[in-house]
């Protein structure tokens, strides 16, 4: 790496959502290579991450997080009545970005309004930044609530979005955690469960009929692990579910983003089920659709079906996605900096 001729000693203010493990996953392997750069202040904005970060958090907000029911969507009543509309407006007017020479936002309420707010530059990095695109896959039912939270919920004023494939010019392929990149890659023969927005009964229900296969099921309603028949529930570890996930012949997820790409990553079996009422997961579902992975709209007969088929019949997806982490966030910090004039112009790594 070159010397970076600095004017000042760099302030970055990283802004993470922490609603699901996804941008804190992300986030583990985007913090180090930030600190590359300058002092590093970080902003966990809600509290349903069961990930660690590898860093202390500065700010620590509820942050607009939305709220799941165990039926398999979000509720939103639950989200209405969580969230205190008057303090996240006080956040917004109070937070000081304005202190930082850089401000990058993974899908963050609060810092992305302060930002618009004050006009101050905010440079958008995250899977949800990828649909600023019209070029990134959607439902053939556009829901125009969907598309209005996707492009406005956290504005930017440049954006780097991350997806399965590179649908525009500024998207780039999905950033793979190290833990899952350095495992020893096997098959046990279970399948992995991660569907945060369904109670553990149902998922009984459900996957107790295939009874040939162990199901080893990370929820967020047990703090104990224990067993019903041949269903495994676990409360979420990060290195618990890593060792699950690596060893697992298929993962049954919800239609995030991170997960079905480290398990492409790694050639393992994928089935997805969309939370219902989060649009993304429905847009995330139809471009894996297009990828020839199986999906079913909802936890129920018709899917128990369908997961039956996927266990006897499909094979597993593998693509190699390269580590361009570094490279790409030097160069996109290096970007606007050069810009605004707070570094000297430089050779690229």
């Amino acid at each position: 790496m070159t010397t970076t001729p600095l004017k000042k000693p760099l302030k970055i203010l990283y802004a993470i959502q922490g609603t699901g493990n996804g941008h804190v996953a992300r986030a583990r392997e985007i913090i180090p290579v930030l600190q590359e750069f300058g002092q590093v202040d970080v902003v966990l904005s809600g509290d349903q991450s069961n990930v660690e970060l590898p860093c202390a958090i500065k700010y620590r907000s509820k942050g607009l997080t939305f709220i799941y029911d165990k039926g398999g969507g979000v509720s939103y009543m639950k989200t209405l009545f969580k969230n205190n509309l008057f303090k996240i407006f006080q956040e917004i007017r109070s937070f000081p970005v304005q202190d930082y020479d850089v401000v990058i936002n993974d899908f963050e309420f609060i810092t992305a309004w302060a930002c618009k707010m004050r006009k101050i530059n905010c440079i958008g990095m995250g899977h949800q930044a990828s649909f600023r695109s019209e070029k990134t896959p959607r439902p053939k039912r556009r829901q125009w609530l969907g598309e209005l939270i996707l492009k406005n919920y956290a504005p930017c004023t440049r954006a780097i979005g991350f997806h399965f494939d590179h649908f525009d010019t500024f998207i780039q392929r999905p950033v793979i955690r190290g833990e899952i990149r350095r495992a020893v890659i096997s098959n046990l023969g279970h399948y992995t469960v991660y569907l945060p927005a369904y109670g553990d009964e149902r998922i009984h229900r459900y996957l107790s009929q295939i009874t040939d296969k162990e199901w080893q099921v990370f929820s967020k309603f047990t703090r104990e692990p224990y067993q019903l028949d041949n269903v495994c529930f676990r409360p979420i570890s990060n290195s618990d579910f890593i060792e699950s996930f690596t060893s697992c012949e298929g993962i049954l997820t919800s239609a995030g983003f991170e997960t079905p790409a480290e398990a492409i990553f790694m050639g393992k079996k994928v089935f997805v089920i969309p939370i219902k009422r989060q649009y993304e997961q429905f847009c995330n579902a139809e471009a894996m659709r297009s990828m020839g992975l199986p999906i079913a709209k909802t936890l129920n007969d018709q899917a128990l079906l369908q997961i039956k088929d996927w266990v006897k019949y499909h094979k597993p997806l593998s693509i190699d996605y390269p580590d361009t982490t570094r490279q790409l966030i030097a160069d996109e910090i290096f970007a606007q900096l050069e810009k605004e004039e707070i570094i000297l112009p430089i050779s690229r790594l």
